[in-house]
């Protein structure tokens, strides 16, 4: 924590000394000297030579890196592999230049995170994470640099198989059941670890919510099997990896009647409200991350952990580990980053964006002029951002990314001393469109949970949704499809109830939406059911072409045919919006 304190307190002289360090040590590499940077390693040279960029500007030299090139175009320390996008947060996957010593920045960024957590919840040490881990298995490229995401790159490094002990990384699951390809060995063997060590559980979590979730599901269709590997003290034949089976009878060692018979109970009961603390009693806390999009579990989270304290602990991503949540008890909703100033340089481009009806329908940035006359985008530093404005962030890093546009919006909701704390928005990228209409996932997430509001009376709940923009027809229109969580004795929901839902979802978008609508250049928007277990074939269909478990995110916007066809194959009912919503012409002061 005093760490901590002296990074917030020297902020901008630390970033100052970071763009330096890295300007320096990267003098001689070709993209610097492509943008005639001349070994300037002060900010206004860079900002003047340097372009802000986003990946389709670098593409090409990845790859030649990827095809064998070994030039150094980025940065001096050699690319040891790339780290690939979880490619399920709109776009296409990406391939993202990986060093050593980046490796060893983040470890040492992941060893922030339990000191905080531990000082606003004490004695976390004294007990183990129950943390849901996954990995997938290596791409190559054409050269043999390996092809991998970034977490997938952390649980196969040293750093993390020969972690000294610390209370944060101290988990149920062994590294072999966590570095295990195999998705149903690896959490089978990860969930009956957790079981078995059930007392010492302080904490419940996986990287993002939705990973938890499907861990819980899991639990629920195989704790029979579960039961009877405690009672006996063996391990389920369908568990093959040697590894796996000999980790985990480390962990069962002896047969234990009593613990299966106490999580039979539980498991058969009626109800699984409150399942968490029910079967790991002294847990503390949840730690997910359940921002952006994710934030649409926290009902789900509050139903099986009897509403027990979310963490979201870090924001990071594939190109840059950004900040720590130094209010880790804070509401979901009021969760903010400080952004670590010796991770990278960061810049951030303002959106000046008009607001309606509290959503996003208009945007601009702020352009001046480089060296050579061209127009260029005017960026502001770390701590010069203001209180309440919306940025993208830029990063440079130490891996050979140069004022980089990561494709995050975030807007500023404190600072800790001089260093900034964010809110994360949205990604910039993922949205729906038509015509002019932009609607981006908080809209949409918005929406979403508002029209939800119509189903509590028949006790039931959307559990996953995603969308698409259907132009196979003119007007075209946006789809949504639904997976419903409803109870067996809960009452048949009547058409017209989730007709209200496609109007309250229209009435809740932007006015450009609406405007679009009442001249009917956009057609009413649809709700598709779709059958239970729909968005875990969907998973499994992201995970089959390399996406990682542990990684993924439900894509809100889908826009790949295979994967609409397979939602489209599962539609139990369709309903469209009856009328046309509310606009009147904008009045402006």
């Amino acid at each position: 924590m005093e760490y901590i304190e002296n990074l917030t307190k020297n902020a901008d002289e630390i970033q100052t000394k970071v763009l330096a360090e890295i300007l320096s040590r990267n003098a001689d590499v070709e993209y610097l000297k492509r943008h005639g940077l001349n070994r300037h390693t002060d900010r206004e040279a860079f900002k003047k030579s340097i372009p802000v960029i986003s990946y389709e500007d670098i593409q090409p030299d990845i790859k030649r890196i990827a095809n064998g090139d070994k030039s150094q175009i980025f940065c001096l320390e050699p690319v040891s592999e790339f780290l690939i996008s979880s490619g399920t947060s709109g776009g296409e996957t990406k391939l993202i230049p990986f060093t050593d010593e980046e490796l060893r920045r983040r470890a040492m960024f992941n060893r922030l995170l339990m000191p905080v957590m531990s000082h606003f919840v004490p004695g976390l040490d004294r007990g183990k994470g129950m943390h849901f881990l996954f990995v997938r298995s290596d791409g190559k490229t054409p050269n043999g640099l390996p092809i991998r995401p970034a977490l997938t790159s952390y649980y196969k490094s040293s750093h993390f198989k020969n972690r000294p002990f610390n209370p944060y990384t101290n988990y149920t699951s062994p590294n072999e059941t966590i570095l295990c390809h195999d998705h149903y060995q690896s959490m089978y063997s990860q969930m009956l670890c957790g079981l078995c060590q059930n007392k010492q559980v302080l904490r419940v979590g996986s990287l993002f919510a939705a990973s938890l979730i499907r861990a819980i599901r899991f639990l629920e269709e195989h704790w029979s099997l579960l039961c009877n590997d405690i009672r006996t003290g063996s391990v389920d034949s369908l568990i093959t990896d040697p590894l796996v089976r000999e980790a985990v009878m480390g962990i069962l060692r002896q047969p234990d009647p009593q613990l299966a018979d106490f999580i039979e109970s539980e498991c058969r009961k009626d109800s699984w409200q409150g399942i968490i603390p029910r079967l790991w009693p002294n847990t503390k806390l949840i730690d997910v991350i359940v921002t952006g999009t994710m934030s649409q579990y926290i009902p789900m989270l509050d139903y099986y952990s009897n509403e027990l304290p979310i963490v979201s602990p870090a924001y990071a991503s594939s190109e840059c580990y950004f900040g720590v949540n130094l209010d880790p008890l804070c509401k979901p909703s009021d969760v903010s980053y400080t952004l670590i100033p010796t991770m990278a340089y960061f810049e951030f481009l303002p959106l000046n964006r008009s607001i309606d009806d509290g959503n996003v329908v208009s945007g601009s940035i702020s352009v001046g002029e480089s060296l050579n006359g061209e127009k260029q985008l005017e960026l502001v530093d770390l701590v010069d951002v203001k209180l309440g404005e919306e940025y993208e962030v830029v990063v440079t890093t130490y891996a050979g990314l140069y004022r980089y546009q990561v494709g995050d919006v975030l807007r500023v909701a404190g600072f800790k001393n001089n260093a900034p704390q964010f809110n994360f928005v949205c990604r910039k990228n993922v949205i729906l469109s038509i015509d002019s209409d932009k609607t981006d996932e908080t809209e949409l997430q918005n929406a979403v949970e508002k029209a939800a509001s119509h189903l509590i009376a028949f006790d039931a709940c959307v559990a996953e949704y995603t969308s698409y923009t259907d132009t196979s027809k003119v007007p075209g229109h946006y789809v949504l499809y639904w997976e419903l969580s409803q109870s067996a004795s809960s009452r048949r929901i009547p058409p017209t109830v989730f007709e209200d839902c496609c109007f309250t979802i229209e009435e809740s978008l932007a006015s450009t939406y609406r405007h679009h609508r009442v001249h009917k250049t956009i057609s009413p928007l649809e709700i598709r059911i779709v059958e239970t277990g729909t968005f875990d074939k969907v998973m499994d269909y992201v995970i089959s072409l390399g996406a990682s478990m542990g990684q993924y995110k439900t894509p809100r916007c889908v826009k790949s045919p295979p994967i609409i066809e397979l939602l489209n194959s599962r539609i139990w009912s369709s309903y469209f919006s009856p009328k046309c919503p509310e606009w009147s012409r904008p009045r402006w002061n």
